[in-house]
């Protein structure tokens, strides 16, 4: 043979280059708790596992508790989720839904697979001081995209945009068109950065009046740059339109507002189409503070909108140069998501994105209504509303209910003066109930993978063999009987005197509901593969295994209520082995015995028969001994 010798010398110690943690998308103290189950039953039983696990002593830290729940269990249909900081927060809302009832913290849903979502930018309103302050410091990825949207809208603006948001000394305040609108515009598309970051890619947008420039950026279909100058001047324009007219929220159908809105003779303009019977009008302030009398005279909801301006009326006419000129040099592109306008009512694709189409967008009605509907067609059933608070659910509400979609759910991100930190990952963790994927490993970013030992998945177990009847788990040994041993059957005894065998037992079609399916003539009877059964368990009893022949003498009725005793008898086999089978019925509630015999058998062991064929006597035919029988045709 050949021999081969290898020296290995150990290589020298190396020091990996230090790896910059990953951030989370959100630095926040909230942790959802994921939870999903095939059934409802299974999800209430598994937050009731959890809360138990959460009050022992091994309870692990939440952060590692709700990464291992979202990174490490399979997804089902029923879902839910709890957000919260310590152990009373998941408690109370594990507790609530075990129970089956709400709690703040808890979001509930059902999805049959993952969906993308809609995103929808609504117009002006959305706006509250203080909004997007928060996540400045609790987000670095919606702070970096805030970051890019200020420098975008800084060649445009005599302000900036963070002092803005932090709302800085010497800061311009949301009072102003050309403040409010690049502001909105500059926190929506950077609280779609944040969404992304957390896996969710938008299937389409919508975007409604001014929301349309950042779902157009947010699609590709514009350029961030493009976008800032559109929103900055655009803005701008309107400045010369504050102080005469205004806004105004409607709660009818369109048809009726236009009606009513002859009154007028084109001094008021429908300017939304937010839902089936939510509809924004605008124009002049008198002809709007008449409007506003005449339908609350009449029972009909009003809101003044917080503007003093009128866009989408006639009123933009008389600024459509300076707008024209603002909005020169957009070189929109044709993007990957779908987009539908708001202006046209349907998709369009985004490369149409041009001047005369942001004018467009400035002048004539939102058709909000129409886009969600040709969105809800599409088969899109999510729909994300990106914004700090949510001003559009109302009508997208409506538009689902008009269209029959009961699975079609609206969400929000972010709400008016709440932690924005804890809002959007209850809002990212009710996405997630209702179908949408999100990366968990990049929201637990910077968690230290540790194995959680979790709880078992709480199995719905379900008896799918016929239950016992009721008299089967009836203790009869106190009436000197044995169990009977058969579903139909209570109690067994053997005779003294013969040695033979009696069995008892009740029938009813409440204890044997399956017997209803044996039905002639509206009567239930037992059907003859019963007597057959009964027949063998009964021969079973003084050792046979054979059913020579059973005679069928009357049928057997269940009444329609109350139930009827039965016997099977059985006697000792004689000298051949074989044994007589009787089955009687009487009414339960007799008062004296009123027995009748349905069926007489003869019984016997295989062995001792003689008259089961065989290969021999079936190879003549007809069979030795056979007489023919005349058949009538």
């Amino acid at each position: 043979g050949t021999n081969a010798h290898v020296i290995l010398e150990q290589a020298p110690e190396q020091t990996p280059e230090p790896v910059p943690a990953a951030l989370a998308p959100v630095l926040s103290g909230d942790v959802p708790l994921v939870l999903s189950a095939r059934s409802e039953e299974a999800l209430r039983a598994q937050a009731e596992r959890l809360r138990q696990l959460i009050d022992g002593t091994q309870a692990p830290e939440p952060a590692l508790l709700g990464q291992a729940l979202a990174t490490t269990r399979a997804r089902f249909t029923h879902r839910a989720a709890v957000v919260a900081q310590d152990p009373d927060g998941f408690r109370s809302g594990l507790t609530a839904l075990a129970a089956g009832s709400a709690a703040p913290n808890l979001v509930h849903g059902a999805a049959d697979g993952p969906v993308r979502p809609v995103f929808v930018f609504p117009g002006q309103g959305a706006q509250w001081t203080g909004m997007a302050a928060g996540l400045l410091e609790s987000s670095p990825v919606f702070a970096a995209r805030m970051a890019e949207c200020a420098a975008a809208l800084e060649p445009f603006t005599d302000w900036r945009l963070l002092d803005v948001v932090r709302g800085e000394e010497g800061a311009p305040g949301y009072d102003r068109a050309d403040v409010v609108q690049p502001v909105l515009w500059a926190v929506m598309i950077s609280l779609a950065e944040l969404w992304r970051a957390c896996g969710v890619a938008p299937a389409a947008v919508i975007g409604h009046s001014q929301g349309e420039i950042a779902a157009a950026c947010v699609a590709g279909g514009l350029s961030l740059e493009d976008g800032a100058r559109l929103v900055a001047l655009r803005g701008r324009a309107l400045l010369r339109l504050f102080g005469k007219g205004g806004m105004v929220f409607v709660s009818l159908p369109l048809d009726e507002v236009r009606e009513r809105l002859t009154a007028w003779d084109g001094r008021i303009s429908v300017a939304a189409v937010n839902g089936p019977s939510s509809v924004v009008v605008s124009g002049e302030s008198d002809a709007l503070a008449e409007l506003v009398d005449a339908c609350r005279a009449a029972g009909v909801r009003v809101k003044r909108v917080a503007v003093d301006y009128a866009s989408h009326s006639a009123q933009v006419e008389s600024i459509a140069d300076e707008v024209a000129a603002a909005l020169k040099g957009v070189s929109p592109r044709s993007s990957t998501v779908p987009f539908f306008s708001t202006v046209t009512g349907g998709l369009l694709d985004t490369a149409e994105l041009n001047d005369g189409y942001w004018y467009r967008n400035l002048r004539s009605t939102v058709q909000f209504t129409s886009a969600a509907s040709a969105a809800l067609d599409a088969g899109h059933t999510v729909f994300v509303e990106v914004s700090p608070h949510p001003v559009l659910n109302l009508g997208l509400q409506e538009t689902f209910e008009e269209a029959g979609q009961d699975d079609a759910v609206a969400l929000g991100t972010l709400r008016r003066d709440e932690d924005e930190a804890r809002r959007f990952m209850i809002s990212a963790a009710e996405a997630h109930v209702h179908g949408v994927e999100l990366d968990w490993p990049a929201v637990f970013a910077g968690q230290q993978a540790t194995h959680v030992d979790l709880p078992t998945y709480p199995f719905q177990r379900r008896r799918y063999w016929l239950a016992p009847a009721g008299g089967a788990s009836i203790d009869v040994s106190s009436a000197g009987m044995r169990p009977a041993g058969h579903a139909l059957l209570s109690g067994a005894m053997t005779l003294a005197d013969t040695d033979g065998v009696v069995l008892t037992g009740q029938l009813s079609a409440d204890t044997h509901p399956w017997l209803t399916d044996h039905t002639v003539f509206d009567s239930v009877l037992l059907p003859g593969t019963a007597f057959v059964d009964l027949a063998l368990h009964a021969a079973d009893q003084i050792g046979c295994d054979l059913l020579e022949e059973l005679t069928i003498e009357a049928p057997l009725v269940l009444p329609d209520a109350g139930a009827v005793a039965i016997q099977v008898t059985a006697t000792l086999p004689d000298p051949s082995g074989r044994s007589t089978v009787h089955l009687y019925s009487a009414p339960a509630d007799a008062q004296a015995d009123g027995w009748t015999r349905h069926a007489t058998g003869t019984v016997t062991r295989q062995e001792l028969s003689t008259s089961l064929p065989t290969a021999e006597t079936l190879a003549e035919w007809p069979p030795a001994g056979a007489k023919a029988i005349a058949v009538d045709t």
